[in-house]
């Protein structure tokens, strides 16, 4: 089974939605989590506009509680996906050297839009590129 850990800023919006969308299309074959760098929404739902994003897309959020990710998690992850380049840059950081090799950008060359403090388009904007983005990731 692959393992696969999205990461945002928080675990709030970006990464809660690429975990779900992630698992949907893996099924069985993959196990994905999702973590933030800072604590800020620890043990709280995701944010409600995004919630509204992926009931859009059929995706079901509410279930979703904020964690902040751990060296741990780095370790269990095949695959450590940051949803943009300067989650990935403080992941290299905190990692020290150990699991440069796992840690990508969700979308190879580019940045997921971070849609906080923006409008419901923008939520939904950010929800259909990360729904897009997981044919990247998983295959079939």
């Amino acid at each position: 089974m692959r393992k696969l850990l999205t990461v945002c800023l928080g675990n709030y919006c970006r990464s809660p939605l690429a975990q779900i969308a992630l698992t949907r299309r893996g099924g069985p074959a993959v196990t994905v989590r999702s973590a933030g760098l800072i604590g800020k929404w620890q043990d709280q739902p995701a944010n409600p506009s995004m919630i509204n994003a992926a009931r859009r897309l059929g995706l079901d959020l509410t279930h979703h509680r904020g964690r902040q990710i751990t060296l741990k998690d780095l370790e269990w992850a095949d695959d450590v996906l940051a949803m943009d380049s300067s989650v990935l840059d403080t992941l290299h950081a905190i990692d020290g050297g150990h699991n440069t090799h796992k840690l990508r950008l969700y979308l190879p060359g580019r940045d997921v839009p971070d849609p906080m403090g923006q409008d419901e388009n923008a939520f939904n904007d950010c929800a259909v590129v990360i729904e897009a983005g997981t044919s990247l990731h998983i295959s079939g």
